[in-house]
């Protein structure tokens, strides 16, 4: 939804313009409010209605998380034993 707002922002600039309108967006004070906001609108959308979706996505966060650090570790040993058995 963001992406779309800020295409339709910068869908009519020109490309000299652009640096313009997206430097003020960078800026510490900018990112902390768009954060601080997304996060008072999650708050107002699951957690004020007593929801379980915040716990779904703790745990599938989780989930996720976990399978990004253990996947390098995988792949080495999938490329141990794929050279194991070429040598066998």
């Amino acid at each position: 939804m963001a992406m779309r707002r800020f295409y339709s922002e910068i869908k009519g600039k020109k490309v000299t313009e652009l640096p313009e309108h997206v430097k003020p967006m960078l800026s510490f004070n900018y990112i902390k409010n768009s954060i601080k906001k997304g996060l008072d609108n999650y708050a107002e959308k699951y957690i004020e209605t007593d929801s379980l979706t915040p716990l779904y996505h703790v745990l599938y966060g989780g989930m996720a998380f976990s399978y990004l650090v253990a996947l390098p570790n995988e792949r080495r040993h999938l490329a141990h034993k794929e050279h194991a058995e070429s040598h066998h």
